[in-house]
């Protein structure tokens, strides 16, 4: 599904910033939005996996976004955020470097990824919003995870909630 189907009319986006660019998902797909946490580290995961974290008797994985995503690694901040979102039925918290706002976007205000922007390889991208003279990188959430890691996740968060209870 593409950014401009998704949003049918008008929707709301949640904007983020990663390596100095405006990133944004639609606030449907947000769960919330959190202060980095104590992460626990899984063995055999991408590099880009942080590990899971209990949100609430939850246990979800955390993707670092700028090593999914191939850019330089930073320290994080005060400014540093989980962003959970529903990622092809599994929960996944996103670090980013901050969360700024929530906008509205008109579905005629998005165009198809365009080659010029080399921040992100575009199969992350669902297109590109253009909001009150800013431009908005629209991420596919659905993209972030290889289907292989969404079950290797799937399957290491349920033997850590197995852990916890007993």
């Amino acid at each position: 599904m593409s950014a401009i189907t998704q949003i049918q009319h008008e929707d709301k986006i949640v904007c983020f910033t990663l390596a100095h660019e405006m990133f944004g998902v639609p606030i449907s797909m947000v769960h919330e939005i959190i202060r980095p946490a104590a992460i626990t580290a899984m063995p055999r995961s991408p590099d880009y996996v942080k590990g899971v974290l209990n949100l609430r008797g939850k246990i979800i994985p955390v993707v670092d976004l700028r090593k999914r995503f191939g850019l330089e690694e930073a320290e994080e901040t005060k400014e540093t955020r989980i962003v959970v979102v529903g990622v092809g039925g599994l929960t996944v918290g996103m670090v980013v470097d901050g969360v700024s706002e929530v906008l509205r976007i008109r579905a005629e205000d998005i165009e198809p990824p365009s080659p010029i922007i080399a921040t992100v390889d575009s199969e992350y991208i669902r297109g590109v919003g253009k909001v009150e003279g800013r431009l908005i990188i629209l991420l596919d959430t659905e993209m972030i995870l290889s289907h292989q890691d969404k079950e290797h996740l799937s399957l290491a968060a349920n033997d850590s909630v197995k852990d916890l209870i007993e």
